[in-house]
Parts: C-alpha cells; structure tokens; sequence
C-alpha cells in the first residue's frame, strides 16, 4: 500500500508529541511524589506541633498532589494514542493552523499552542459536522467562521503510526467501514473517532434541555448517551459537580460492560447505578425485590394473556396511579393539619391554628411534608423568643406596676406587707416558669407530628380496600378485587419502587446526596410513565438524556409503547430518530427487520450502514448437540473473532445448555444479572439480558423454549437478531424459530 506523501512528517509529530507528553508525564510523576512526601511531613509535623500552618500544608499539597495525579492519569491514558484526527482550519481574520484531535488536550507550557484538542471543544465540532470549504462553528451564543481546507485521519496502534488518510465523504465512509469491521471489545472505546454526523448533534445538542432518542438497534444509542455525559463534563463541569450526574442503566452487566469507556472519556465520579438500586438507596429502604424478568419469562410461556391478569402491573407504572399517591398524600397532610391548635405560653395565645395551616397547606405547600414541618418549627422557634421577651416584659412591667400600687397606696402596714408578699411570690413562680415554658414551647407543640413511615404506608395503601375505594374510586369491582388480591403476600416488585420513590419525595423529601441534578437514561423504553415521572418530580430537574429503542421493549406490559406520553412528559424535550445500524451486517440486518416487520407498533426498519458480511447460518438440530455446537464455535474463533455469546429466550434454558456444555468440556460462562464477563469463553446468555450488548458472532439457540409468533417473543428475537456484529448462527429444531 503506497504511504501517504507527508508520513513523514506526521511520524515526526506523532514523535514531538509523545516526547513532550513523556516529558510532562515525567514531571508530574515526580510532582506525585513530591506532594505526597509533603503530605506525609506534614501530617508527621501534627503528631507533636498543633499548627494550622501544618492544616494549611496538608490542603495545598493535597489539591497539588490530586492536580498532578489527575495530569499523569490523563497522560498515561493516551500516552499510545494521544490523537486520531487533523484538521487544517483557518478562522476568519486569523492564521490558519493544524489541530490535532484527540481524547483530551494539550497545550505546550511556554506558547500555549494546542498540541492536542480535545474532541469535545467547538472547534473539534468542525471535524464531525464540517464539509471542506467555508464554515462557521459556534463557542456558546458566539459564532465564529472560518475555512476548512481538510480533515485527515489517522490509525495509531500502541504509540505507532501505521496509516494517514484524508478525507472527504467517500473515505470516510471506507474508514467507517474499517472500524465497524473491528471486534466488538474494542469498538466502544474507540468509537469517538468515528463519530457520524446525526450521532454528533446528538451529543452536543443544548445542554440545558432534555432529549429523547428513538434508536434502532446498533444506532450508537449508549455511545451517544456516553459521549454526551463527556462532552456536558467538559463544557459545564467548572460549574457543575460531576457526583450530580447519573446514569441510569439496565443491569450490573451493563454497568460492567461501559466500565471501560467512562475513565477513557474522562468522566469519573458520576453515580452509576440502575433505577431499583437508586431508588433503594435514595428512601434508604431494605426491601427485597422480586426478580424482575420472572414475570416477563412467565409471558413467554402463556398462550394468551388476560387484559386483568396484568392490570396490577400495568397500573402501577400509570399516571393513574401517580394520581392516586397524590390524592393519598393529600389525605395524609388533612390528617396532618387536624393538629394543628393555636399555640400558647401559659394563657397567652402566640400563634393561631389558622396561620400554621396557611403556612402547611399554602405558603410551604412547594416542600416536601416533613421538611415543611421543620420550617414551620422553625417560624415558630422564632416567633415564640420574639414574643416570649415581649410576655416576661408585659409581666415583669405589670407586677412592678403592682408592686408600685401596693407599696404607695395601702396605707396598713400589714395589709400592704401581705399584698407585696403575694405579688411577689406569684411574680417569682410564675414568671421562671414561663421563662422556661417559652424555651420548650415549640418542641413540645412539634411532638405531635410524627415522622412517616413510607413503607408501612405504602403498604397500609395495598392491603386496605377501604383505601382503594376511596382514592382508586374510578375502579371498577373486578379490579379492586384483583388489586388486592395481589398484595395479600408481602411482596415487593419492581413495579412498587416508582410510587414508594414518589411517597417518599412527597413526604420525606429526596436527601441531598441522592438529588441528582441531571440524568441519563439507558433503555429507557423499559421504563413506565410513572417511573420517569416521580423521578423528574422527585429529583426536581427535567435534564434527562432518554435513548431507548420501543423494537426493543420487551417490558411493553409494564413500561413504554409509545413516545407520546415521554414527550408530554418533557414538553422542554427534543425528540430525535436513529435509523441507520453501525453494528450488524446487511445480510443480518435484513433477516432481523423481518422480525421487527411483524411487531405490533408501527416501526421503520433499520437501515444498516453498508458493510457486508456471511448470511445468517440455520444449523438443524433435534436437540442441542455439543460436538455440533463445539465446531461452530471453533469456526468462529478461527475466523479471527473474539466475543461469542450463545443467546436463548429464558434463564431456564441457558441454564440447561449451559450445564450440557460444561460437561462436553467447553470453555463456557453463564451470564447472570451480576456477572463479571470473562474472556475466552462462550457466553450463555438469556435474551433479556443481551439487549445493550454486542458480540462478534452470536449463536442463538431455541429448543425447550422456542421464539413464537408473539408480541414479546418477536421482541426477544430481535434484540438477540441484532447483537451479532459479524455472525448469526440459529440452533433449532426446524419450527423453534418461526
């Protein structure tokens, strides 16, 4: 292949550039040291020497040892690949310059010319979205222009240049193709180089707004919504703290599988969790939940499903029932201001009944309950010491007056002794104690408003059905009837979680530490309107970043059918569409939107991006065969790929090849919820659990538990269909896949 003419001078930068990053690296490890070493003098020197200098010591060499350790760590991550890309640009009025694109930036001491711009400033916004010629981009309300005379990319392995190119569409899409034909264990991380035009809108779409994402499978769904978490870190995390961001995501195994590509994107400290872990920690409630998926399997083994069968799950996650917490919560807060009574020092009225209700029901109303009663403590704290000192004056005043009257107008010594005797010892009685009434006052009143205990209550809203007559009045008798039916055993699903969440910010209030101010949403089709919506009112913020996919939602009689109801939701939300797939094959794909041709919703097909690759392969089997099984593995091996995951519809029946082809000797690793994915095996995965993943090849098989013509088998089927990069083999008996 014919180098590209200025190799030459690109291996001479790719050499400047490393040196000078060695050099620093070199200097900051040192730094490292340095500041660690002060630290530990420092803390030594507090062993025998009480000195704030030493206090001080300690800070300043802590914030200079995290600065340095944060400049090494940042080094060391690209130190093998510091850039990917070039532009040539010319601002208007200005010189024109070479920058080169990488995964963070670096800017030389002395001249402060960028060695390396990172990927997320607006000016790199030119090589994603930039045609050659004139431009402009913008750098927040400003807009700049410019020139672009060319984009260049390059191929970086291990610290090594080993390809230039320039390009322009068609080249782009070639090296697009290259890195789409990579293996799956690689291709996330290196995603940022290859990022397209509609993905890059996405991702640098207005912060300050929420967006919703419809994304066919393989459309870079978790890719953007990475990326996009990177690039709000970059361009507001100055003023914003990165421990108020979360993501949301579907399992463990996911949380695993994007683990390594938050450090790579810079993006640390944020909360990473799914919505049942979230939700437990932020009511710092221990509730035993029921496993989710065992309803969905239960499903997929049923001929036809029963419209009341699922109203209790269904329910659940409605804004019906949202409105049904809300009419509860407002039951409790009249049952709440039933007690409040006018507040009194001895006999002298401080504050009327009918001023703390105003405060209770109107003018806190925007807190949560608990968090109002602490206010209104507050206010009466205060308004009890203001009026406590104007009561003991008034009365100190009024027995000196009487003390004054006795001593001047009664003119028989006895009786004027007798009379300033009794005026005194009432005025030594009385006014101590209401001193010391006055210091009690607002604590005692406060007594009677006990702390909620949102898991009895909620509970109490279960099991009582004169509750469910009263606030679930539109019910008819059937429904009440099923609804409680349902929760005679204390059990708790994931269904409860959203309207538990709600009770709690409602009554309690959301604790700091859990009010995260902006969210990311993976899959978020899994998830019902009552779900986002105690969230949202909960966290108090409609920053959500929301991509999901409705092909894949396999929850549908629990969670999402529609866009509609999200996007009520989020009146403030942009809605955008991905339809082409950068993950499977043409000859994948098309098998794949045979499935999704035959669902319930009306949903475009997939448009995959044109790579080709073998057709789908039907290995005919009465039952699972392990040498069978064996041989197609190896073959895939052999052909250079590294990821392989065997996909059945149901935990049971993983379970079950699994065992079979553990005992055949085969190198294997059943999935689970919380698994640690290892290498070199043969992944057995239930469906469920695949949606999100991507494998080289994918095997799926389907015997005791065979795919059926039915809404969620089709969805199952096509979330397994569209894991595969490279490869699809089905297993089966001649009609298990239909």
């Amino acid at each position: 292949m014919q180098k590209h003419p200025d190799f030459e001078f690109e291996l001479q930068r790719l050499d400047y550039t490393k040196q000078y990053m060695q050099q620093l690296l070199e200097e900051s490890r040192r730094d490292v040291k340095s500041s660690q070493d002060q630290i530990r003098r420092s803390m030594a020197d507090l062993d025998y020497l009480d000195s704030s200098l030493s206090y001080i010591n300690i800070l300043t060499n802590t914030r200079f040892f995290e600065m340095a350790r944060s400049q090494k760590e940042g080094l060391e991550a690209v130190q093998q690949k510091p850039y990917f890309a070039r532009i040539h640009f010319k601002k208007e009025d200005e010189g024109d310059e070479l920058l080169y694109i990488g995964k963070t930036s670096l800017f030389h001491r002395e001249t402060q010319e960028p060695i390396i711009v990172d990927w997320r400033s607006p000016v790199a916004n030119v090589y994603y979205d930039g045609r050659l010629g004139e431009l402009s981009y913008h750098v927040r309300e400003d807009e700049f222009k410019g020139y672009l005379y060319s984009k260049r990319q390059y191929k970086i392995e291990e610290g090594k240049l080993l390809d230039v190119q320039d390009i322009d569409l068609t080249t782009n899409d070639e090296l697009l193709q290259e890195a789409l034909s990579g293996k799956a264990d690689v291709r996330l991380t290196e995603i940022v180089s290859t990022i397209q035009a509609e993905q890059n809108a996405i991702i640098r779409a207005h912060l300050k707004q929420p967006i919703i994402v419809q994304g066919a499978a393989g459309s870079g769904k978790t890719t953007i919504a990475l990326h996009r978490i990177s690039y709000f870190l970059y361009t507001m995390g100055e003023n914003f703290p990165s421990d108020k961001l979360m993501i949301l995501a579907p399992s463990k195994l996911f949380m695993d599988y994007i683990a390594d590509v938050l450090p790579e994107l810079g993006v640390g400290r944020i909360c990473q969790t799914t919505y049942a872990e979230y939700v437990l920690n932020a009511t710092n409630l221990k509730l035993k939940l029921t496993d989710p998926n065992a309803k969905l399997e239960e499903l997929t083994r049923i001929a036809t499903i029963d419209a009341l069968e699922l109203f209790v799950t269904r329910v659940k996650g409605s804004m019906e029932y949202k409105e049904i917490m809300q009419r509860y919560v407002e039951k409790l807060e009249q049952q709440m201001t039933q007690l409040f009574e006018d507040v009194y020092i001895e006999k002298y009225r401080i504050m009327k009944a009918s001023r703390l209700k105003v405060l209770f029901l109107t003018e806190l109303a925007y807190l949560p309950v608990e968090r109002r009663l602490e206010r209104i403590k507050i206010i009466l704290q205060g308004d009890v010491k203001r009026k406590h000192k104007q009561l003991l004056l008034m009365l100190t005043t009024k027995y000196e007056e009487a003390l004054d009257k006795a001593l001047y107008g009664i003119r028989d010594d006895e009786k004027r002794k007798a009379k300033l005797t009794k005026i005194m010892d009432e005025r030594d009685e009385r006014v101590p104690s209401i001193e010391k009434e006055g210091k009690t006052t607002a604590s005692v009143y406060m007594r009677r408003f006990k702390k909620f205990n949102v898991k009895k209550l909620y509970r109490e809203w279960l099991t009582d059905n004169q509750l469910h007559t009263e606030l679930a009045f539109h019910w008819t008798e059937k429904e009440r009837v099923t609804f409680g039916a349902a929760q005679k055993k204390e059990i708790w699903e994931l269904e409860d979680l959203a309207a538990i969440y709600y009770l709690h910010a409602k009554l309690k209030g959301v604790a700091d530490e859990w009010k995260m101010r902006v969210v990311f949403i993976d899959e978020v089709q899994d998830y019902s309107e009552f779900q986002l919506a105690s969230l949202k009112e909960g966290l108090e913020t409609d920053m959500f970043t929301m991509v999901g996919d409705l092909a894949q939602g396999i929850h549908s009689y629990r969670a999402l059918t529609s866009w509609d109801p999200v996007k009520a939701l989020f009146p403030r939300a942009t809605y955008t569409t991905l339809q082409k797939s950068y993950r499977t094959t043409i000859e994948i794909m098309e098998l794949a939107n045979e499935v999704l041709a035959r669902m319930d919703e009306d949903l475009q097909l997939v448009e995959p991006v044109v790579r080709h690759g073998s057709y789908p392969e039907f290995h005919e089997m009465g039952e699972l065969d392990s040498v069978k099984t064996k041989a197609i593995y190896d073959g895939i091996i052999e052909r250079g790929h590294r990821s392989v995951a065997l996909i059945s519809k149901t935990v049971a029946e993983a379970k079950t090849i699994h065992a079979k082809l553990h005992t055949s000797g085969m190198p294997v690793q059943l999935v689970g919820e919380q698994s640690d994915i290892t290498e070199h095996s043969l992944l057995i995965v239930p469906s469920h659990l695949a949606k999100g993943l991507e494998f080289d090849a994918v095997m799926i098989a389907a015997f005791d538990d065979p795919f059926r013509d039915h809404p969620i088998d089709r969805k199952l089927l096509y979330v397994a269909m569209t894991r595969p990069m490279h490869e699809l083999h089905l297993l089966s008996c001649q009609d298990s896949l239909q």
